[in-house]
């Protein structure tokens, strides 16, 4: 069987803070979105807090209506705020059972092109069980799988399954599967919690029992770790290490519970060397596919799967057990949807993928083939 992981970075529609020619130039929008979404959420709004939602909605461009270049407010019921002539926005809430309504990111279309890559890229590496990163939503993931692989030529998946996650973004873990491997059961950690209170997973680390032909058992725990690109690198790397030390309890207490044939996959966001992934690859026995021989594993000569694929940009990961890995043939990482570059082209790619804003994802797929 072949399993894959793939950040698709979305499949139909995207926030627009997050896609800006330059990634960078949406950080200031999602940071001050996730930060105004959190005030909100108060039970009760302290003078501070409404002095901060203020200055937040000038930020966010709300400060003259409650639809701004990227962030929508709605307000279904019940008084939030004012906006006095030639004032400044006037929280007039005491707190959030004052008023109904949410905060939500503006999406805007991706282009046509750079989503039916993304389906060509699926159809290539062609998996039995494929896991997906960043997808929008299961009604979004069964359309795409229906609509644009069969598009393209590739063979939809029986299989289709997306819990939603912690994210607001639209940006969810999902699974697909062939047809002979089942989903025999599935298990959610979105509410597994820090000592304070909070979440633990930035999205989710879903827990899928997947049957193949032979009736061979494989758990699979999909996750997309906490981004670098948000807040201090001081707070992203302890979520990043909470995230991975609770990845590996959960992996510990599955092989203690009997499992054997156990794979954690997705994009992690940080180096195979880094600290916060240490208790997943420097501290247990998980086996990285990108440790197979060069004759086994195809990375083309570039070891990362994201950007530039330098060592810097390894972030996307297949990590098996044991005796998953002793049944490891081969593996790779299929680059044929990401941007090459031109002086010169780093790796081949589609031919319809002639510039940068056609390219499906900004990672490559990675793959392993088990002899199950």
């Amino acid at each position: 069987m072949r399993l894959a992981s793939y950040n698709v970075e979305n499949l139909f529609d995207r926030a627009k803070a997050m896609n800006l020619d330059d990634p960078d130039d949406g950080k200031p929008i999602l940071e001050a979105f996730a930060e105004l979404n959190n005030l909100l959420a108060k039970l009760a709004y302290a003078p501070a807090d409404k002095t901060r939602m203020s200055e937040l909605m000038v930020i966010l461009g709300l400060d003259k209506s409650d639809i701004g270049p990227f962030v929508i407010l709605r307000r279904n019921r019940g008084s939030l705020l004012k906006r006095p002539p030639g004032g400044a926005v006037q929280i007039t809430a005491d707190g959030r059972a004052a008023w109904v309504g949410s905060l939500e990111l503006r999406d805007e279309p991706l282009r046509h092109d750079a989503v039916l890559n993304t389906a060509r890229v699926i159809a290539d590496v062609d998996a039995d069980v494929l896991a997906v990163v960043e997808a929008e939503s299961r009604p979004v993931l069964v359309e795409f799988n229906h609509a644009m692989i069969t598009e393209v030529g590739g063979a939809p998946y029986r299989h289709v399954m997306l819990i939603d996650g912690n994210d607001d973004r639209g940006i969810d873990v999902g699974l697909m599967t062939r047809d002979s491997f089942e989903i025999a059961s599935m298990c959610s950690h979105v509410d597994d919690r820090l000592p304070g209170g909070a979440p633990i997973f930035s999205r989710d680390c879903p827990q899928y029992e997947i049957v193949t032909p032979a009736g061979n058992r494989l758990i699979l725990l999909i996750n997309h770790l906490k981004s670098k690109g948000f807040g201090s690198p001081a707070s992203s790397n302890a979520k990043r290490l909470a995230q991975a030390k609770r990845v590996r309890e959960i992996y510990d207490a599955l092989r203690a519970g009997g499992h054997q044939h156990i794979a954690i996959v997705g994009d992690f966001n940080d180096t195979p060397t880094s600290a916060p992934l240490a208790p997943l690859l420097q501290g247990s026995d998980l086996q990285d596919v990108s440790a197979l021989p060069a004759a086994q594993f195809d990375n083309a000569g570039f070891p990362g799967t994201f950007g530039s694929a330098t060592a810097a940009n390894k972030i996307d990961y297949i990590l098996l057990s044991p005796a998953l890995f002793a049944l490891a043939i081969r593996g790779g990482i299929d680059r044929k949807g990401m941007w090459p570059g031109t002086h010169p082209k780093k790796w081949d790619v589609f031919p319809e993928l002639g510039k940068p804003e056609q390219a499906a994802s900004d990672h490559g797929a990675i793959w392993v083939d088990l002899n199950f």
